[in-house]
């Protein structure tokens, strides 16, 4: 595509959220010139899920975030799912800090954030330190206290007191998957040599079976292209592993999907299983991606039966239009044997003993017995993947 056309491609793609996309990753000078000062500052050591945000915010992914919230933003954040600013925010993202490391921070002054292998990542300029509100952050993000919640436990075993400023990525910590691990600023520009204007963003953390891959195809056909985003940061012990997944990602769109119509890229984010306030971040950070529509399916961002099946796609109901995203909310897919074919509550007439269903506790049950799928359920390259990985690591879910 000519540079003139391509431009004008980029240019025609969704406003970032706030307006443009933050780069907080420092060039070679940049670093020369604060290593030294980074090495000398004190120490905050960054959970996994510190990690996943640094990337997030350095990368652009959660504009317009330049780094860890403070009070303002962070209160506003939880009680009414906007920054202090007014703009749609609906989790807040904090940088917890242990008191042993917090005696030696000065206001004003950077501190050096150290990953869990002890690796310097970069720095935080500490311009707050506050106390958190984890009842508040439990009750108003999560919907409930329970402690069984994952994204809950997280908030009361963490330190109780965050700190907040600027954040500035020295060296980006060894990803998983390099060549997928595409920042917004590259995944808009993969998007204008493509030529795509609109795009759909899917995300996911489980392989994708026939039900996930008939709503993509379904959205591809009012879109120009799909962005497959599966979040391959920090998730629950039981998660099915990424190395694995992304394994069934590359069988099935070098298979199934159109050259040209489909793009594989990595979500470096940890999960909150924060149900529909997660629903609205994953859109907010699909569409600095570059994405101009985003599904929402069954449970989207759910854990247990902590929220209703449909909960995800209602939080957007009185902000769509504020969003500057389009959200593309489907019903669950089924095989159906009278249609022959996919089909959802919405377009099927057929009662469900037409309905090829399978829960995720047989399917597993079939994998782990190194039986496939009916082929109504999974692609079989997908079942094999999914067998042979859960006879390694039988403890690991679907």
């Amino acid at each position: 595509m000519p540079i003139v056309q391509q431009k004008a491609v980029e240019k025609s793609l969704v406003e970032p959220h706030g307006g443009r996309i933050i780069d907080r990753l420092l060039k070679q000078h940049e670093r020369e010139a604060i290593q030294d000062i980074i090495v000398a500052a004190p120490r905050i050591s960054a959970s996994e899920r510190s990690v996943c945000d640094v990337i997030c915010i350095a990368t652009g992914a959660f504009s317009p975030l330049t780094g860890f919230m403070k009070q303002d933003d962070y209160t506003s954040s939880v009680k009414a799912m906007r920054l202090a600013n007014g703009l749609l925010w609906p989790i807040p993202i904090v940088l917890p800090v242990a008191d042993n490391e917090l005696r030696a921070l000065k206001l004003g002054r950077a501190a050096a954030l150290i990953g869990p292998d002890n690796t310097l990542l970069g720095s935080i300029e500490v311009e707050e330190i506050y106390k958190a509100s984890p009842e508040d952050e439990a009750r108003y993000v999560y919907g409930t206290t329970d402690r069984k919640h994952p994204g809950v436990a997280n908030v009361f075993d963490s330190p109780q007191m965050y700190v907040g400023g600027k954040i500035s990525l020295l060296t980006m910590p060894k990803l998983e998957f390099p060549s997928y691990s595409l920042t917004p600023a590259e995944t808009r520009r993969r998007f204008g040599e493509l030529g795509w204007n609109s795009v759909v963003g899917f995300q996911t953390r489980n392989p994708v079976h026939r039900a996930h891959e008939y709503l993509q195809k379904v959205a591809l056909e009012i879109v120009d292209g799909l962005l497959l985003h599966p979040l391959v940061g920090t998730t629950k012990d039981d998660d099915l592993p990424a190395a694995v997944r992304m394994r069934c990602y590359e069988a099935l769109l070098e298979r199934y999907y159109p050259r040209g119509r489909a793009m594989l890229s990595v979500y470096q984010a940890a999960m909150r299983y924060a149900g529909p306030r997660e629903a609205l971040l994953h859109a907010i950070v699909r569409k600095n991606y570059g994405c101009s529509h985003f599904i929402v399916g069954r449970d989207h961002a759910g854990v247990g039966s902590y929220y209703g099946s449909f909960d995800a796609q209602q939080i957007f109901n009185e902000i769509e239009g504020e969003l500057g995203i389009t959200i593309l909310r489907f019903e669950n897919a089924f095989w159906c044997n009278s249609c022959e074919g996919m089909a959802t509550a919405k377009t099927c007439p057929h009662g469900t003993e037409a309905h090829v269903i399978l829960s995720g506790t047989k399917v597993r049950e079939l994998l782990r017995s190194g039986k496939r799928p009916p082929l109504e359920i999974s692609r079989p390259e997908i079942a094999d993947i999914l067998i042979q990985a859960l006879a390694e690591s039988p403890v690991a879910k679907t």
